[in-house]
């Protein structure tokens, strides 16, 4: 089971205050109890490109609804290729998402090191698609009860991000599925491909207060 933290020194405003913005706060710090407090209220860290910590609440919150998931054809061929696993790789995995030379790189060594003593917690978890021995792609995220809350994705091989996505989506998917929270922060065109939709900031912050109190799903307890 995953090790609460020390408490956060910080106190986080409500998400109403950002109005359209979808940027909520700035500044505190990077500390396991912090990240897990902005979790359990709606909001995520992203740096900016200065390297200052942001605190994020999109007004439009791309989730993927695991209950009634149905894969595409594209994924079911997609998943049929590797193997799943779970935080066998962790480090492989956070470090080729965090690689300068993809686009909009932005998970820099504060995020690297503060993700990684959370996964030590148990609280953030790599989900990888496997070829054999090689790492063809994989995700990795926050898991509070309820919420998974995907932070980034990367490939090695055509379809492994998908694979990894689909591996999720059946990690997830039990008898508290209706309850869960697939977080994707935002649905772009790739992700709504993969079944992403947006739902107002209000509606996922109700959901959120209420999955974090949910089983942990069997795969991250």
């Amino acid at each position: 089971m995953p090790v609460e933290p020390a408490a956060s020194v910080w106190e986080f405003p409500p998400v109403g205050v950002a109005g359209a913005s979808d940027v909520v706060a700035g500044g505190a710090d990077l500390a396991p109890g912090t990240v897990l407090a902005a979790y359990r209220r709606g909001l995520f860290p992203m740096p900016d490109h200065r390297g200052s910590v942001l605190w994020w609440s999109p007004v439009d919150r791309g989730v993927i609804e695991v209950a009634g998931y149905r894969p595409t054809r594209t994924m079911r061929r997609a998943r049929s290729k590797f193997e799943i696993r779970v935080n066998t790789a962790f480090d492989q995995v956070i470090r080729a998402c965090a690689d300068p030379r993809r686009p909009g790189s932005w998970i820099d060594p504060g995020i690297i090191a503060s993700y990684s003593e959370l996964h030590r917690l148990g609280w953030v978890h790599s989900v990888e698609a496997w070829d054999g021995d090689e790492l063809a792609g994989g995700l990795y995220g926050v898991a509070i009860g309820g919420l998974f809350a995907g932070e980034s994705m990367f490939h090695h091989k055509t379809d492994g991000s998908k694979a990894a996505v689909a591996g999720l989506i059946e990690l997830l998917d039990d008898e508290y599925a209706a309850d869960r929270v697939l977080d994707i922060q935002w649905v772009t065109d790739h992700l709504a491909t993969l079944g992403a939709i947006a739902i107002p900031r209000e509606t996922y912050v109700r959901r959120v207060t209420r999955a974090v109190d949910v089983p942990l799903p069997k795969a991250f307890s």
